[in-house]
């Protein structure tokens, strides 16, 4: 319902309906979104093994990747999927659209200014006219104007504004959290590639050595030195290597089309030496830091964070929706009958509507739009506190895991020296003759056993350290060229 404010009422009684409705929209309009309750712990549950080190290392969010990966070809392939991975490609043009849809929400808090000329010429037949003579007119206009410039007494747009600035900037915190995804993705699928070519050249070693040994059992059973059964038993240790060497294989071409889905573009990773890492100085030290530290260092966190906030300036635009809409229309210009006397002295025209908008009745549309923009924010508020919640488990997880697999890898690493010891002297009874090559034959078996279990351990070690480079919010300030024009925020009035 649209009424002229010039026509009823004076320019005195405007201001104070103004001044009314303002005053009345104080209390109701006051923030009223429920606050989100982390429950940060003051430490982090495993910690015990980090106490006696020497304190040292740089927060995960302040260590770029490329100062913790130090595998030249590691940071190569991070590199690769970084330019051409199409998970992260969507998750810059999703920036990339919210940005838009806050540009679009910010210019509705300007007045759309046009500038707009028209001419217009028409016959009146003598029948229609009071002269009973045809009539040709002419009206030629020039100016600008102002279409329905809404006055956002009641922070209605504003609070829209602030709404999709706050989804702008979560949008962008998921890229980053995408990015590290990533990061990790890659280091993970080259780290599985590293233990399996370890196994397979270790699996490949056991066959050439297997084959050796059938080869000579076979002769010397020929010529009746060694019996059927030992034969056969050294020929079916070697079928078990063939067949672990081949399921190696199979699960070794897996690792390598899913990390060439990570990089998004077909390359070959050349197999890996074992030794390929050494011992130690894998990663850059890394300080885990307190707990508190968490809620600012973990983009996901913070991308629920402004989701929160978008939900709560939402909450507010519903409220301020009660409330009446100002709007401003006007021009100014020129009118003439004549084109030529559009400049002329005396051809001023100017218009100036100002409207209200009431509203009295809609069924309940507005408390709905109200009870829904109140539910979402709840729903924002429930969801934040299950990601700190959840970011919380991973980092005690990491933590956990780090732990513990350096204590197994210790604990593997001896059992691997037993094996050996236990193998080289069951050779040499069996050599001596004190023993059956069975005894031999077990002994090997539980030993390329031991050293399957060691590269799988000392994976998980190296995976978990990865882990925990992740959790912790690795290197998320941290930007890429690729991307640096949409890092930057938009500025806001």
């Amino acid at each position: 319902m649209i009424f002229s404010l010039l026509s009823c009422f004076t320019r005195r009684a405007v201001c104070a309906l103004v001044v009314v409705l303002a005053l009345s929209a104080c209390d109701f309009l006051a923030p009223r979104g429920v606050q989100p309750d982390p429950q940060v712990a003051n430490y982090w549950p495993e910690t015990t093994w980090d106490r006696g080190r020497p304190a040292g290392g740089q927060p995960a969010t302040a260590l770029h990747w490329r100062d913790y990966f130090v595998a030249p070809e590691l940071v190569a392939l991070i590199d690769t999927a970084l330019q051409n991975n199409r998970d992260l490609r969507l998750a810059l043009l999703r920036v990339e659209e919210a940005r838009a849809v806050y540009g679009i929400q910010r210019a509705a808090q300007f007045p759309s200014l046009a500038v707009a000329a028209q001419g217009a010429r028409s016959r009146v037949p003598g029948d229609l006219n009071v002269s009973g003579r045809s009539v040709v007119a002419s009206e030629y206009q020039a100016g600008a104007g102002v279409s329905s410039w809404e006055l956002d007494l009641w922070g209605r747009v504003r609070s829209l504004k602030e709404a999709a600035l706050q989804e702008y900037l979560a949008t962008e915190e998921a890229q980053r959290a995408a990015r590290i995804t990533l990061i990790a993705a890659v280091a993970q699928a080259y780290l599985g590639l590293w233990e399996l070519d370890a196994r397979i050249a270790l699996a490949g070693q056991t066959v050439a050595s297997r084959e050796e040994s059938y080869r000579i059992f076979r002769r010397r059973n020929e010529v009746g030195a060694v019996s059927t059964l030992e034969l056969t038993q050294v020929e079916t240790l070697l079928n078990t290597a063939h067949a672990l060497l081949a399921q190696l294989q199979q699960a070794r071409a897996l690792q390598a089309h899913a990390l060439t889905q990570l990089l998004g573009v077909p390359q070959v990773v050349a197999p890996l030496a074992a030794e390929h890492w050494p011992d130690g100085a894998v990663f850059a030290p890394l300080r885990v830091g307190l707990p508190a530290e968490l809620l600012t260092a973990r983009p996901d966190i913070r991308a629920a964070e402004k989701r929160l906030a978008a939900a709560q300036a939402n909450v507010q635009a519903a409220r301020a929706a009660f409330f009446p809409r100002i709007a401003l229309t006007g021009s100014l210009g020129t009118a003439s009958a004549q084109l030529d006397g559009l400049f002329a002295s005396g051809s001023r025209a100017w218009t100036f509507v100002p409207s209200i908008s009431l509203p009295i009745f809609d069924g309940g549309l507005r408390q709905a739009g109200l009870d829904l923009a109140a539910a979402r924010s709840h729903i924002a508020v429930a969801n934040y506190e299950r990601t700190v919640q959840q970011a919380f488990r991973e980092v005690a997880d990491a933590l956990s895991a780090r732990q513990w697999l350096t204590q197994q890898l210790a604990i593997q690493q001896q059992s691997l020296a037993t094996q050996q010891q236990r193998a080289r002297l069951a050779q040499l009874r069996y050599d001596n003759g004190a023993t059956s090559y069975l005894d031999v034959l077990d002994a090997q078996r539980d030993l390329l056993e031991a050293q399957q279990q060691s590269l799988q351990v000392r994976r998980r070690l190296l995976a978990s350290q990865v882990d925990l480079y992740t959790v912790l919010g690795g290197g998320s300030e941290q930007s890429d060229g690729s991307s640096a024009e949409l890092r930057a925020a938009p500025s806001s009035p």
